[in-house]
């Protein structure tokens, strides 16, 4: 095992509309995308589809969308451990220029216990506060073994601050920071404080905030040209399965080289519509992120 990655599942169905109707109502989408969904789950697909070997704990049920995820898996360098629901997550996501509203049906009620992982060889351990036993369970054990762990702290979770006891690298997002009604700034100072290596807030098209080495630190958002962006779903996850992949690949490195080579991954994901279908290949973020040193 060499990356570990736990999260939530979900399928994630995004529809393109001029008008959402409503009410006694129909109209006609210009497009749409089908496919897996997911904090944790894309950044595992992203670090598998960019070239390293991924196991991904997450939520599996015992009927046809989880049929899917199966098989998706198969496809790709992922293995699943499940941990069952009774239902599989649904995601309904419109896209409205470079925002998107979200709709979601899910299911956080599971029916069995934390899988017992042997995680010898373990080198990264990335988490998004779903299945927050789990998520406990096992960046206590990796911070034991010295073993990188990472955090996507999209909202605030319930014991999210005890999970971060044990993160080496938390990349937050500005919801996390009002949440906490704190600034980027009061925020990357605050999670080193916890403990926190690498604190880090991402700022969208301005780009990220982070403290390494005890230095404050800013990095632009790669400028697109306008109307560039198709959809924004999933390019915070990109960026994180982004990073832990470059992490893997150059462990010595700064993290700003890995967060320099995860913002050109997303940078990418922002101009193509869905999740899955917005990981970008090796090849195109190595070129991107040469033209953006």
């Amino acid at each position: 095992m060499d990356s570990l990655f736990i999260g939530h599942t979900y399928i994630d169905v995004t529809i393109v509309a001029d008008h959402i109707p409503t009410g006694d109502e129909k109209a006609v989408a210009d497009d749409y995308a089908f496919g897996l969904g997911g904090n944790a789950v894309i950044a595992a697909f992203t670090n598998a589809i960019l070239g390293h070997q991924t196991d991904l704990l997450t939520s599996v049920a015992k009927d046809s969308l989880s049929d899917y995820t199966l098989a998706v898996c198969e496809k790709h360098p992922v293995t699943l451990h499940p941990r069952q629901v009774g239902r599989t997550a649904l995601s309904l996501v419109i896209p409205n220029n470079g925002q998107r509203s979200i709709l979601r049906c899910r299911d956080t009620h599971y029916l069995d216990a934390i899988p017992q992982l042997d995680i010898t060889g373990l080198r990264a351990l990335h988490l998004d506060g779903h299945q927050m036993d789990a998520a406990i369970h096992y960046a206590r054990l990796c911070r034991q073994k010295g073993i990188m762990t990472s955090l996507d702290g999209g909202s605030r979770r319930q014991d999210i601050e005890h999970l971060l006891d044990y993160i080496d690298v938390a990349v937050v997002s500005e919801r996390f920071c009002e949440q906490f009604s704190l600034s980027p700034r009061q925020m990357v100072d605050w999670l080193s404080e916890k403990g926190v290596k690498v604190p880090a807030v991402t700022l969208g098209d301005k780009g990220l905030v982070f403290v390494e080495d005890g230095q404050f630190q800013q990095m632009s958002a790669i400028p697109l040209e306008k109307g560039k962006v198709v959809d924004s779903t999933g390019a915070g996850d990109i960026f994180h399965g982004a990073y832990v992949f470059s992490y893997l690949r150059k462990p010595e490195a700064k993290f700003a080289e890995h967060f320099k080579f995860a913002r050109a991954a997303s940078a990418l994901a922002v101009q193509r519509l869905g999740t899955m279908a917005s990981i970008p290949a090796l090849d195109e973020v190595e070129a991107l992120a040469a033209l953006h040193p």
